[in-house]
């Protein structure tokens, strides 16, 4: 059984909804960062980083338990374990790869940049705005390549699943650009999958 330590943030989402869109059973855990429990000696026996998720899988390689934190980690983790949402066909797999990488290292890290901001002391309206047009970038990098196809590698994949969670936390900046649409139709038919619907929800 697979057991994912998690709590409502993007990240922590792109675990759920892969592991949802997987079909591979699993147990979610409620660890609340507002209460501080990801710091707490029982999670860090889990994953002394101290972050969600962390998913643990009594049933891994050779039978034998493992445990992957990082969302992306996970990602890749419940892709490879399922057989599912990797390409089969080398050209597809090859950019299944490359929006992947886009997801998790340019559209991720720019949406995480907005989220410290608001917590920072002494929050800057030019760097809120800065980071955001980084944010609109990236995501119009992905909405050229959905004016070419249906999902990132033309087929729905693990650049999908990654690409989700974090534009679904910035609907709210996606709503306010005139253009776009191509990633805006792309969110609402991932939005419409229900294990991508039901993932967003965990741990609930």
């Amino acid at each position: 059984m697979i057991d994912l330590y998690t709590y409502g943030t993007g990240n922590g989402q792109r675990a759920s909804v892969a592991l949802e869109e997987s079909g591979l059973p699993y147990r979610a855990h409620k660890v609340d960062l507002a209460k501080g429990e990801h710091k707490k000696p029982e999670f860090l026996k889990i994953n002394p980083h101290g972050a969600i998720p962390v998913l643990v899988d009594s049933d891994g390689p050779g039978g034998k338990p493992v445990t992957v934190a990082q969302s992306s980690g996970i990602l890749l983790y419940a892709a490879d374990k399922s057989g599912k949402f990797i390409p089969k066909d080398p050209l597809r797999r090859a950019a299944a790869f490359q929006w992947f990488a886009q997801a998790v290292s340019d559209v991720g890290p720019a949406s995480g940049v907005l989220f410290a901001l608001k917590g920072a002391p002494d929050q800057s309206a030019k760097n809120i705005e800065y980071f955001e047009s980084r944010l609109v970038a990236q995501m119009a990098n992905a909405d050229r390549r959905l004016g070419e196809v249906e999902y990132l590698a033309e087929e729905l994949s693990i650049a999908d699943l990654a690409l989700y969670p974090a534009v679904a936390v910035r609907k709210a900046l996606l709503d306010k650009q005139s253009g776009l649409t191509n990633l805006k139709k792309w969110l609402d038919r991932m939005a419409a999958r229900p294990g991508v619907a039901k993932g967003m929800q965990v741990p609930g």
